[in-house]
């Protein structure tokens, strides 16, 4: 998110030894490869569904707002869920609730039924939900609260491998890899994407396995009540809410940009390939992000994270301004590149957003984890525009997006003390 959800529940103390954090750590970056290797996956799915069914830009966009739509509507009961379980447990039944969605690949295929596919997509992303609101707090509990912040950039630098290892698999089994045949529209079979599907059921249910065996450290249960991101002291934070913002617009340009990359690719004017070809191209999108995020975590210890933020999405502004404006391989390439920009984007937003809060940490991880919704909504959009005035102008959206970012890294994200005598925010360092 290629996009990562935010914890619910963050802020908790954390036991154990180091011994014990180093092994949960190895364990759990497996995870954060799973769930970016899964949804990179969309992007492959979205112009191979387009095909079968014969679909509008708009209409193949529900697959992205079918999946981060869940990241709402889940994210809140999963809090509370993982809340009373804990963590460990609340990875376990997140993996078998997507393995319970990728099987889901197997009627929706056979009924021939677009609506079943997003069914299948809603489910899956509900498990991965959950899996990351149990995920993402527990990588940034074990160890110390000075490193949080490098630690969640680095465990999803293994996302963005997923995301990078993902369009091979996907391309090679869908669209029958780089040198298959353009498919014409109508001849496209339903059942070609049930394999991939499959494989990832039987992965999740074993990955299941094996952390119900694990010894990982018990962390994680607390009061349902403190995840709900509902009123309170969060809600008047001038940058909490701004980097919900920030999220929101964030999601939605890297969804939308990965969405649109295969037709974009295979454009005559822009890529001239076929789709298996271009969905290979995908590969360079994310594997920017994760090549990215493991330089950023070494960087933003040294340099201001709202300066870096900033750098990036500016760098993205230009990148995007010039794939609009031109054609070929430069315009095909200067998209490419802003998978590199959005490397350090979403751990800084979400670092940045709750500095401070100290006791509304949960809730104000919470306001962001909602802000997920933006992948559902403005891919939503960027298919309207498509849909009335071409893929590639259609990047405006996208570009308008990291305009806010940069304006978030610059000034948004500066707290502002507030009159509340127990919550006196500082400022970051």
């Amino acid at each position: 998110m290629a996009t990562t959800p935010i914890p619910v529940a963050a802020g908790l103390s954390a036991g154990g030894s180091q011994g014990n954090y180093r092994f949960a750590l190895t364990a759990l970056t497996s995870l954060f490869f799973m769930w970016g290797f899964i949804t990179c996956l969309n992007d492959i799915l979205i112009p191979y569904l387009k095909m079968l069914f014969d679909l509008s830009y708009t209409q193949a966009m529900l697959i992205q707002f079918c999946f981060f739509g869940a990241y709402f509507i889940v994210s809140v009961p999963a809090g509370m869920l993982v809340s009373k379980i804990g963590y460990k447990s609340g990875i376990v039944t997140g993996l078998l609730i997507a393995g319970a969605g990728c099987l889901l690949f197997v009627p929706a295929a056979a009924m021939h039924v677009y609506a079943m596919f997003l069914l299948a997509l809603f489910v899956l992303a509900s498990g991965i939900t959950i899996l990351q609101v149990a995920a993402n707090p527990y990588v940034s509990v074990l160890g110390q609260p000075e490193t949080a912040s490098s630690r969640l950039t680095m465990t999803q630098a293994f996302n963005s491998l997923g995301t990078t290892v993902a369009p091979f698999f996907g391309a090679w089994l869908i669209f029958g890899g780089l040198d298959a045949p353009e498919p014409v529209p109508g001849t496209v079979t339903e059942s070609t994407v049930q394999l991939p599907y499959l494989i990832l059921a039987a992965s999740l249910v074993l990955l299941a396995i094996i952390f119900a065996w694990l010894k990982l450290p018990a962390m994680g249960k607390k009061d349902p009540a403190e995840a709900l991101p509902l009123g309170g002291e969060a809600w008047k934070q001038r940058h909490l809410m701004l980097g919900a913002l920030g999220i929101f617009v964030y999601v939605g340009a890297e969804v939308g940009i990965g969405s649109f990359l295969v037709s974009y690719l295979s454009m005559p004017e822009i890529g001239g390939m076929s789709k298996g070809a271009a969905s290979h191209y995908i590969a360079w999108y994310f594997g920017g992000a994760m090549v990215g995020r493991f330089i950023g975590a070494v960087v933003m210890q040294k340099v201001n994270a709202g300066k870096v933020l900033a750098f990036n999405a500016i760098c993205a502004v230009l990148l995007l301004a010039l794939t609009i404006l031109s054609s070929g391989k430069l315009a095909m390439w200067s998209l490419l590149l802003v998978g590199l920009c959005n490397s350090i984007m979403f751990p800084t937003i979400f670092s940045l957003a709750i500095a401070g809060l100290k006791q509304y940490t949960s809730q104000g991880s919470g306001i962001l984890c909602l802000a997920i919704v933006g992948g559902a909504i403005l891919p939503l959009v960027q298919g309207l525009l498509a849909d009335s005035m071409g893929v590639q102008l259609a990047f405006i959206l996208p570009l308008l997006c990291y305009i806010y970012i940069a304006f978030y890294g610059l000034n948004g994200c500066k707290p502002r003390t507030v009159v509340s005598p127990d919550f006196a925010v500082k400022e970051p360092l």
